[in-house]
C-alpha cells in the first residue's frame, strides 16, 4: 500500500532516491554525472539501502537529511514491486561491500538495486556493466589505486558490477529532476 510519506514526495514503493552530491567525490569522479548513492523507496517513511552498517531500513526523513546535496527521484519501468521489495528485503542485515567487489556476500547500494530489481516475469531489470575506476582521460584514479593497493588487491576495473550514476541512466528509469525534500 502506498502511504503518506511517500506519497508527500511524490514517490511510490521501488521508486529510486538518487542522491546527487554537491561536489565531486571518488565515486563521482570515476562514474557517470554527480550521482554518489541509491536507495529503494519500501513504504511510507522508509528505504532500504547498503551504507556503512549494512543494508538497513531508514527513515526517509533521515535519509533526505543526512548528506549535503540532494536526491532526485527515478521511477523504474516494468518493475514488479512486490517481488522487487521482497527481493530487497532479503538482502537486510548483509555487510557493506567497501570493497566493490563482484564475488562476495557483501553489497554496495547499487549492486542491492541490480540483485532486487526484477520485472513481472521475474527477470532482472538491471544486467551488470564493466565497472569504472578511471577518470575521464581512462587513467585508474590515484585513489583508487591506493585504495585497493593498502588492500592488497588488483583495482577491479572492468569486473562486472554497477554504480548509481550509471543506473540512472538506464533506460528503464525515469528521473524526475525536482528535488525531493526533507
Amino acid at each position: 500500500m502506498l502511504m503518506a510519506g511517500c506519497r508527500s514526495q511524490g514517490l511510490m514503493p521501488c521508486d529510486l532516491l538518487f542522491h546527487v552530491a554537491p561536489t565531486s567525490n571518488q565515486i563521482t569522479d570515476v562514474t557517470p554525472g554527480m550521482i554518489d548513492h541509491v536507495a529503494i523507496c519500501i513504504s511510507s517513511d522508509s528505504v532500504i539501502e547498503a551504507i556503512g552498517r549494512g543494508v538497513v531500513t531508514t527513515p526517509l526523513d533521515s535519509l533526505l537529511r543526512r548528506d549535503d546535496g540532494s536526491y532526485i527521484r527515478g521511477r523504474v519501468r516494468g518493475v514488479s514491486r512486490r517481488r522487487t521489495l521482497a527481493n530487497a528485503r532479503r538482502y537486510l542485515g548483509r555487510d557493506y561491500d567497501y570493497l566493490y567487489l563482484p564475488d562476495n556476500d557483501a553489497i554496495y547500494c547499487s549492486e542491492l538495486v541490480q540483485f532486487s530489481f526484477v520485472d513481472r516475469r521475474g527477470r532482472p531489470l538491471f544486467s551488470p556493466i564493466p565497472m569504472s575506476f578511471h577518470d575521464a582521460s581512462g587513467r585508474i584514479t590515484d585513489y583508487w589505486t591506493q585504495f585497493y593497493e593498502s588492500r592488497g588487491l588488483s583495482v577491479p576495473e572492468g569486473q562486472p558490477g554497477t554504480n548509481p550514476g550509471e543506473l540512472s541512466q538506464r533506460k528503464q528509469v525515469k528521473l524526475n529532476r525536482q528535488r525531493i525534500n526533507p
